[in-house]
């Protein structure tokens, strides 16, 4: 089996990108399973029916979301949807599902959404009590888990790969939207990376404009932040998993421009 993941989508050029692109990498790469992070592709933060449904239709099958989340307050009216996950650590009562199960060619798929909490400024219970709950539940229901942890701090994300090792199947880091090389396979099996990158604007401050990302540094004033246009990226990994044990054999970084 062969899985995608693919980062962060900044605004209306990432989801422009990830639709010329998406189905070109599932045909040419026989990719089996899709997984997508959208929270910021609504104009840097959230997402609307539409532009879930572009994902899906590019051929996504599950869509991830972060700390924006609630960005857009249209995702109440596509909540619900199986193919859309929030933050499984987000306090309990908060709406949404919090994990997924797939089947795709005879196996079934988990996949769990977490965030981080260093340097995130958002209220979430602890990650890695949460997610080792969720495994605890899941884990005799499918045959792969997979986490997309959504994170600022670097070794908040390493420390997590190495608490799941030997857990789930595939743990990779979003939101800082820089592809980092780190990708490894754990000595326990998990196929793990820091983070996957961003698909959005090649020229651009983690996809915002230049110019005011460097005002808001140089000034300190809060300059609204807007998404950058022009030549995009895309950018994410695929896992060549084999199909008796489940384990990774293979990690691949992608960057598509």
């Amino acid at each position: 089996m062969r899985i995608l993941v693919v980062g962060d989508i900044v605004g209306q050029c990432g989801v422009k990108k990830l639709r010329e692109e998406l189905p070109k990498l599932k045909q040419n790469r026989n990719i089996d399973f899709i997984v997508v992070n959208g929270e910021n592709s609504a104009d840097g933060m959230g997402i609307t029916q539409k532009i879930f449904a572009n994902i899906i239709e590019s051929g996504a099958d599950v869509v991830t979301m972060g700390n924006h989340t609630w960005g857009k307050k249209d995702i109440f009216s596509f909540l619900d949807d199986k193919r859309l996950l929030v933050p499984a650590n987000y306090p309990k009562g908060v709406l949404g599902n919090r994990y997924g199960i797939y089947e795709i060619k005879g196996k079934k798929i988990g996949v769990i959404n977490l965030l981080g909490r260093t340097d995130m400024n958002v209220l979430s219970e602890n990650p890695f009590i949460i997610a080792e709950e969720i495994i605890q539940e899941i884990k005799n229901k499918t045959d792969i888990i997979i986490v997309d942890f959504h994170a600022e701090a670097t070794a908040e994300k390493i420390a997590m790969g190495y608490y799941l090792d030997g857990k789930v199947n595939i743990l990779f880091g979003t939101h800082t939207h820089v592809q980092t090389a780190d990708e490894a396979i754990l000595a326990k099996g998990t196929a793990y990376i820091t983070d996957i990158g961003m698909t959005g604007p090649v020229d651009s401050v983690i996809g915002m404009d230049i110019k005011v990302s460097i005002k808001r540094f140089k000034t300190t004033l809060p300059e609204k932040y807007k998404t950058a246009e022009g030549k995009a990226m895309l950018n994410g990994c695929i896992f060549d998993i084999n199909d008796e044990n489940c384990r990774v054999e293979k990690i691949e970084r992608i960057k598509v421009q």
